[in-house]
């Protein structure tokens, strides 16, 4: 016994713990993975260096079938007793969600099984006593009160790539707690994940087991926006091929199995464009919502009314957006979620990447402006005589010097940071991003003059600008480097190497923040994108803060009058902001909405005023470090 002793944890599970496992009946080649990775360590950023934190790795992960994780085992060497890696197996357990869980020292067992029915939660086996796949597997069924059929559903194969990708243990949960709601007849389901996180990777693996299970046979999967099914069929639904078809041009065709569609494609204010109507209301029976935040549930919404035509169906709504505003009533609609992975979690496991705050404020933003009496504005326009506050700013009256400091700010942080690291500036409007692009390109005349598409203005009514979206992008494309925008890059915009988003944008809602911060949370290790910064001039990170879904941010800085916009390097134990006080979920803000101008809006009269001798000066600009805990 004593050379057993000697033996490293390593060696007991190759001579101890594995053969007790292969004998139970366990398959080493599609059930046992050992040193099972479950995170990636989270990205310790500081000053402009970065580190990863240790990554979470389970000895043993058990799976009653590929990707259905039931059991997790901890190991340790002979020195320590049976029982000694219960706590840290128990904390996998938890991450997995597993029922069963085991320690060893290559003696024997000690097994946890959180389902017991004779009230013996853990017991020590001996080697030979280790349960069979079949056990675990059926006495999770029998706890969960599945027959038959619902428990071969459950169990439904996944598709595996030849590449090798398996999803991550939250894409995991996700998925296996959704064919199993499914499988108990629940019709309406709602998923809450982080921008970032592969949403739709996860709804590709639902729809695939459902549809390969025949439990599901015509599916519908809709979103908002043209890229984002485009990019859904070419990329992660490619291996539907000829079952799959996207609805374009009005036109329908009854004979395919998967269907994408923009939901704007297959509704219309007169009766007859509703080509939704064309297909019977049980035609499909899985429809699943992507960004079902945006308007999906809203009662008079056209997304409410497919969902209504077709409520025989299966629904999934899915979103990153878990609050329940007066805007976002998709828990009213759905339920409450069957699974929620948020962004600060994401973030503390590595898969996401934190942020910085720099927060900037203008004085005339805080105090207000108003016009000398008679005052007349650049094209001669009379101002009305009020007082104007940020509220006004870029809509009604347009402060010339305003955009300049906010145009020079930005660039002043590129500077001293890295030129070329891609940017996306939200701003009022279409008007207010196209005088930002100018002030832009009168900062940066350097780069400019080498390539034009240094700053580019990415909006929804400009072709060209709509043009250079894949180019921004796409990693390889230098240019565009900065993007000025309003409405069309807040959503599915998958901008892996995004490092600034400047907020110079009145955010109207908790749901269109997270979109916005979304842009930046995508790590790409290869272009060396660990972390991103918000520049923030209209305090939507204090109004926002939501630290219990999205984590605290590694630091908030603002800079002063002149001192430099880029984040000091600082000692890590700062205390953070205690002093942000929030506005509850639901709460009311005095926000307009913020929209690109409506037809009616460039017709007579004065739409803004635009006054181009008012200076402004940078009133505060903060940066604090949080550790882990906030």
């Amino acid at each position: 016994m004593f050379e057993k002793k000697q033996l490293s944890e390593r060696d007991i599970c190759t001579k101890y713990i594995t053969p007790a496992l292969e004998s139970a009946g366990w398959d080493i080649a599609t059930q046992i993975r050992e040193e099972y990775q479950l995170t990636k360590g989270r990205v310790i950023v500081r000053g402009k260096l970065y580190t990863r934190a240790r990554h979470k790795r389970a000895d043993y992960v058990l799976f009653y079938k590929p990707n259905i994780p039931i059991a997790v085992i901890e190991a340790k060497d002979n020195t320590h007793s049976v029982g000694d890696g219960m706590q840290q197996a128990l904390g996998y357990a938890e991450m997995l969600q597993v029922p069963f869980v085991f320690s060893s020292n290559g003696d024997g067992f000690l097994f946890h099984n959180k389902i017991a029915t004779d009230g013996v939660i853990e017991r020590e086996l001996a080697l030979h006593e280790f349960p069979s796949p079949q056990e675990l597997w059926h006495w999770w069924s029998a706890h969960h009160g599945l027959d038959d059929e619902q428990t071969a559903l459950v169990a439904q194969d996944y598709y595996s790539d030849s590449n090798g990708r398996t999803p991550r243990y939250y894409q995991l949960l996700a998925i296996n707690k959704t064919v199993e709601a499914i499988a108990r007849g629940q019709k309406r389901i709602l998923l809450v994940m982080a921008t970032g996180t592969g949403k739709t990777y996860t709804a590709f693996q639902i729809i695939w087991r459902l549809w390969k299970a025949k439990a599901k046979k015509r599916i519908l999967f809709l979103a908002d926006r043209n890229i984002l099914v485009d990019q859904t069929m070419t990329n992660d639904f490619k291996p539907f091929g000829p079952a799959m078809t996207k609805i374009q041009k009005r036109q329908v065709n009854k004979s395919y199995e998967i269907y994408l569609s923009l939901y704007q494609a297959v509704t219309g204010s007169e009766e007859e464009k509703n080509i939704y109507k064309q297909f019977s209301p049980d035609f499909f029976d899985l429809i699943i919502i992507d960004e079902c935040h945006r308007g999906s549930a809203a009662a008079d919404s056209a997304w409410r009314e497919i969902l209504e035509y077709f409520s025989s169906a299966t629904q999934i709504g899915l979103t990153a957006t878990p609050k329940e505003t007066r805007e976002v009533s998709n828990i009213d609609y759905f339920g409450e979620p069957i699974y929620t992975y948020s962004l600060k979690q994401g973030i503390d496991d590595g898969f996401l990447a934190p942020y910085k705050v720099v927060r900037i404020d203008l004085d005339k933003d805080l105090t207000g402006w108003r016009p000398d009496k008679g005052m007349r504005d650049k094209y001669g326009n009379e101002i009305e005589d009020r007082i104007y506050n940020q509220k006004d700013f870029d809509k009604t009256l347009v402060l010339e010097k305003r955009t300049q400091l906010v145009a020079a700010k930005i660039s002043e942080f590129l500077r001293q940071t890295n030129r070329f690291d891609k940017t996306i500036v939200f701003c009022e409007n279409i008007d207010h991003a196209e005088r930002m692009r100018q002030a832009l390109v009168n900062e940066n005349t350097d780069l400019v003059a080498q390539n034009s598409k240094y700053v580019m203005r990415i909006t929804g009514d400009n072709e060209e600008g709509k043009a250079e979206l894949d180019n921004f992008i796409f990693p390889e494309s230098r240019y565009p480097v900065i993007a000025t925008t309003s409405k069309l890059m807040t959503t599915g915009v998958d901008a892996q190497t995004c490092k600034l988003i400047v907020l110079d944008q009145r955010i109207q809602s908790m749901t269109e923040f997270k979109q916005i911060i979304g842009r930046g949370t995508r790590i790409n290790e290869d272009y060396g994108k660990y972390y991103f910064t918000i520049m923030d001039f209209k305090k939507a990170t204090e109004l926002f803060a939501d630290p219990d879904f999205d984590g605290d941010p590694v630091q908030v800085y603002e800079p002063r009058g002149d001192e430099s916009p880029v984040p000091p390097d600082i000692d890590e134990n700062l205390p953070g902001d205690g002093g942000t006080s929030y506005p509850l979920p639901g709460e009311e803000h005095d926000h307009p909405v913020v929209a690109e101008p409506g037809p009616d809006e460039m017709g007579s009269g004065v739409r803004r005023y635009v006054v181009d001798n008012v200076e402004v000066k940078v009133a505060a600009e903060r940066v604090q470090y949080f550790d882990a805990d906030g």
